[in-house]
């Protein structure tokens, strides 16, 4: 799942885009001025943005068939787990999202990292939903399977998760708000569900013509 300010960040791009042709005209009227290169905020914005790149092209896109399978339970936890955990952290990280899916890599195993507050990264194995409340909210919602797609989600606004942890200890966690929309988010795709399946049709039907079917070359889908 991406995060909800991402279109705010792209406005902020293109404004900081506009400013700086506007400064670099200036600098070529002082004469050598601009032969200084870019500046450490613009090169830390293209490391940023080459990151994202590199993550997005590890994420499994749509139509990719692994996004429409469903997940197998764990059942051994171990240095693999541990290593698979920490290689969706880092993707989520660099992709700039704020939830990643196992099945969204490529491995059918019931696991998601998600980080739906300031409090850090968190990863759960084999997660099951209870305690869900009756209110629901509607809400757009992005995605790192589907890219440049937002679509109005309808979910319950509360509820608990419960799993383990990457070393096998039990974890639960009450979440409200952004944090169940989250996980629930993420637990779909561990059910081969997308948001294009949550939302209205007209929306589907816009969605879909913005991914427009194109060749996909895959990879393997790997139980374990």
């Amino acid at each position: 799942m991406t995060e909800h300010d991402h279109s705010h960040d792209h406005d902020h791009d293109h404004d900081h885009g506009h400013d700086h042709d506007h400064d670099h005209d200036h600098d070529h009227d002082h004469g050598h001025d601009h032969d200084h290169g870019p500046s450490a905020e613009e090169f830390e914005r293209a490391q940023a943005e080459a990151a994202r790149r590199r993550a997005l092209q590890q994420i499994r896109q749509y139509p990719d068939p692994a996004l429409q399978l469903k997940a197998h339970e764990v059942e051994i936890f171990d240095e693999s787990l541990m290593n698979l955990v920490e290689r969706m952290m880092g993707l989520m990280k660099d992709a700039g999202g704020v939830g990643l899916a196992a099945t969204q890599i490529g491995i059918l195993q019931r696991v998601f990292v998600f980080e739906p507050d300031d409090d850090g990264p968190k990863a759960i194995v084999n997660p099951v939903v209870s305690n869900v409340g009756s209110d629901k909210d509607s809400d757009e919602e992005g995605c790192l399977s589907l890219q440049n797609v937002r679509v109005d989600v309808e979910r319950p606004t509360k509820l608990t998760l419960s799993g383990k942890d990457p070393e096998g200890n039990d974890v639960t966690y009450d979440l409200e708000g952004y944090g169940a929309r989250v996980v629930q988010h993420e637990l779909d795709h561990l059910d081969g569900v997308l948001i294009i399946d949550r939302t209205d049709a007209a929306s589907r039907k816009e969605a879909l013509g913005i991914l427009r079917p194109t060749p996909v070359l895959t990879e393997p889908v790997l139980p374990r």
